[in-house]
């Protein structure tokens, strides 16, 4: 009465043969489990289950339904009657069990339902999918998880009770969760570990199980919605249980919102005109760059003016190098006489950093990308597009190979780098950033690169104008009684606290 065998006909495995989620093992998986009253552990697995049906191979349309009734004798007078619904356009199932003449068999009025394979791997890169790979459980609305991240070392919690929503196991695009429908679980087991595989692998496999209540009646059923099936925002979000809290769209507070009602949102829309993902990454791309201008804008304002105040700072310090006190009074009484904010180029910055940080968080794991080709050698935007191989491996970042999206991401930021540092001391920065950043972003997926790469060129294209458009404009000190900013009280006080 276990499912054996789940391939999902809209995907492939990454050698292009059809996605099975369950392990081959010869008992499949979603079995009872349960102590007896004279002391045994029963585990259904093990046991035959009965159908009176003859055939053994269905076809059902998309409207379709079909249910497949399995009954396990235990005695002449008691049963457990186990019944799958199968529907021809979900990736869910529902499952019936009907206990009869049970109560004196099933002790401690509880039995659980487990879910022990976990999920095979099903991509190239088994260290990134292990990377997303989790078990989790919704317990009185807090999300509780488990993450193996260490080599054979067991992880488990024990120790989730309350009113248990579901229990759920993912790896990188795809998951499988159990969801109670009528009675409320009073408790969840998760239990995972991380094992090796050869040239340098790993995988993950999740243990996991709902404790149910079982009242000790002649007759009782309990239903539950098995979902085994693609981390598509809107699949998930249909079985109304929060079961979306699994997929990794960044931190709660702050990156989520962003990500679930702004970036998902404007994705999908995109995707309704538009059927290549990489035309959708640019045309993406664009959109943000557009909203965000207003910020990049005063930002590269800022920076401008602090480069045309280079000359005169260099000045200041040549001056009263043997006085560093006098040298910051001077600095900051320039500042206040010419309007400019010193950190009015990195707050713009910073006020990005949530948007560019859930764009990584939805495009890194966006099941939409999963295989979707572009142009020439980028076949598949969910992973890094790889052009060479080198005959070493970089240390520190243990790279052997180059992604040709990345190398051209550092290319445009060296570019924007030497277009906007001017002071000789931050001459490295414009070496060193990009290569950093080139390194770091090797292994990201292709698309990732892709929108960085354009978004990049955009800011190119940005600085160019505002550089022509503010060329000849020359430096004007500002009305220092409309001076009432940080920098100018910072400016005042700093005589004074420096005599203190």
């Amino acid at each position: 009465g276990t499912i054996t065998s789940w391939v999902l006909k809209n995907y492939l495995t990454w050698d292009r043969h059809p996605i099975d989620l369950l392990t081959q093992n010869t008992t499949g998986d979603f079995h009872l489990l349960f102590s007896t009253s004279d002391g045994k552990i029963i585990n259904t697995k093990y046991l035959y289950f009965k159908t009176n049906s003859n055939e053994n191979h269905f076809k059902i349309t998309e409207e379709d339904s079909l249910k497949v009734e399995m009954q396990l004798n235990v005695t002449p007078a008691s049963k457990i009657i186990k019944t799958i619904t199968f529907y021809g356009n979900k990736y869910s199932v529902d499952v019936s069990f009907k206990f009869l003449g049970m109560e004196s068999i099933i002790a401690n009025y509880a039995y659980q339902v487990i879910w022990e394979s976990g999920i095979r791997n099903v991509e190239h890169n088994s260290v990134d999918e292990s990377n997303f790979a989790k078990a989790y459980a919704l317990a009185g609305g807090e999300l509780a998880e488990i993450d193996a991240s260490k080599f054979n070392e067991t992880v488990k919690d024990s120790n989730i009770s309350g009113r248990v929503s579901w229990i759920a196991t993912r790896n990188k695009y795809f998951a499988v969760a159990i969801i109670p429908r009528i009675k409320e679980s009073k408790r969840a087991y998760l239990e995972g570990t991380r094992t090796p595989l050869p040239d340098d692998g790993a995988k993950e496999k999740y243990l996991m199980a709902l404790e149910m209540p079982f009242g000790g009646n002649a007759f009782e059923e309990d239903r539950y919605t098995i979902f085994a099936g693609p981390l598509n925002f809107e699949e998930v979000k249909k079985y109304n249980v929060d079961l979306d809290r699994i997929m990794s769209l960044g931190a709660a507070w702050l990156i989520r919102p962003i990500s679930e009602y702004a970036i998902i949102p404007l994705f999908k829309f995109l995707k309704m005109f538009i059927p290549n993902f990489g035309i959708i990454l640019i045309i993406f791309s664009l959109i943000v760059k557009v909203v965000l201008h207003p910020l990049t804008k005063t930002s590269m304002k800022s920076m401008q003016k602090m480069q045309s105040l280079q000359p005169m700072m260099e000045e200041i310090r040549e001056k009263y190098k043997d006085d560093p006190q006098k040298m910051n009074q001077q600095v900051m009484r320039l500042y206040k006489e010419y309007g400019v904010n010193p950190a009015g180029g990195c707050l713009p910055m910073l006020l990005q950093l949530p948007i560019l940080y859930a764009l990584w968080a939805v495009f890194s794991s966006a099941i939409e990308l999963r295989q979707a080709s572009f142009v020439w050698w980028i076949s598949d935007l969910s992973i890094p597009d790889m052009i060479m191989r080198l005959p070493f491996r970089i240390p520190i970042f243990n790279i052997n190979e180059i992604s040709g999206l990345a190398l051209l991401m550092g290319i445009t930021m060296f570019v924007q780098q030497k277009m906007s540092v001017k002071d000789p001391r931050q001459k490295m920065m414009v070496w060193m950033m990009p290569i950093l950043m080139t390194l770091m972003f090797n292994s990201f997926p292709a698309g990732l690169n892709l929108y960085y790469f354009v978004f990049n060129l955009l800011s190119i294209g940005q600085q160019a104008w505002m550089n022509k458009k503010h060329k000849d404009e020359p430096l004007r000190k500002i009305d220092q009684k409309k001076s009432t900013g940080w920098i100018s009280k910072l400016a005042k006080d700093l005589p004074l606290k420096q005599k203190k």
